[in-house]
């Protein structure tokens, strides 16, 4: 197996967050370093896919990525998450140098049961996703990027490019006190399944998204 030295800087925490284990991992995409922080608050731990040394480098490569069980580990068509993770992966790894922060904010920060909740009310009531999440007494998204921030800063990244199609997530890091050069799309197809949900997410949310068919051409959405 190929071994590397760690390339992380020698800071270990800061007020609430703690770097608290790293190591080498082979994936089917190459070599990455995985690097798990601890919130000291909670006890809850995110994670980084670190390639290459990123430490004091600027414009590094970042997708700020918020989990998804239901897309990620059980492979539901509801959404695109699955697809932005996997083609943020495969961006960095062609790139030599990237860092991936797989954040446990689950269901635009509601929660795993929530979001199912959310799930029932859009089948049976035809709500989208903005409803369904207003209904149950929910913002239209949760998520805060304070931890994403202080992961960068504990991995010593100067600045980034950021892989989004979400501008409240660029305004969210830079309101964190991190740089970032440029915007990186992530662009994935469609299904069936989830065409619906991304025209929400392009219409009510703001999302930046380019609507891709079958062939990865960009296709009309209206």
């Amino acid at each position: 197996m190929t071994t590397e030295t760690s390339l992380l800087p020698t800071r270990k925490h800061t007020a609430f967050l703690e770097l608290y284990s790293e190591s080498p991992l082979p994936t089917e995409r190459g070599l990455f370093r995985i690097v798990v922080f601890r919130d000291r608050r909670n006890g809850r731990e995110h994670v980084a896919m670190v390639k290459g040394d990123v430490a004091g480098r600027e414009g590094v490569p970042v997708r700020a990525h918020s989990e998804c069980l239901t897309s990620e580990v059980f492979g539901s068509l509801r959404c695109d998450c699955r697809a932005q993770l996997d083609r943020a992966l495969d961006f960095i790894n062609q790139q030599g140098c990237g860092v991936l922060l797989y954040l446990r904010q689950e269901g635009r920060g509601i929660g795993l049961g929530n979001k199912i909740r959310a799930y029932k009310l859009q089948q049976e009531e035809g709500l989208d996703t903005v409803e369904a999440n207003l209904k149950l007494g929910f913002a239209d998204d949760l998520r805060r990027y304070d931890m994403a921030g202080e992961m960068l800063r504990l991995l010593g990244v100067k600045s980034i490019d950021l892989i989004t199609n979400n501008p409240l997530k660029i305004a969210g890091l830079v309101d964190e006190g991190i740089p970032v050069r440029r915007r990186i799309p992530s662009r994935t197809m469609t299904n069936p399944l989830n065409v619906e949900y991304l025209k929400t997410k392009r219409d009510r949310s703001g999302h930046l998204i380019e609507f891709l068919g079958e062939d990865g051409a960009k296709a009309q959405a209206s």
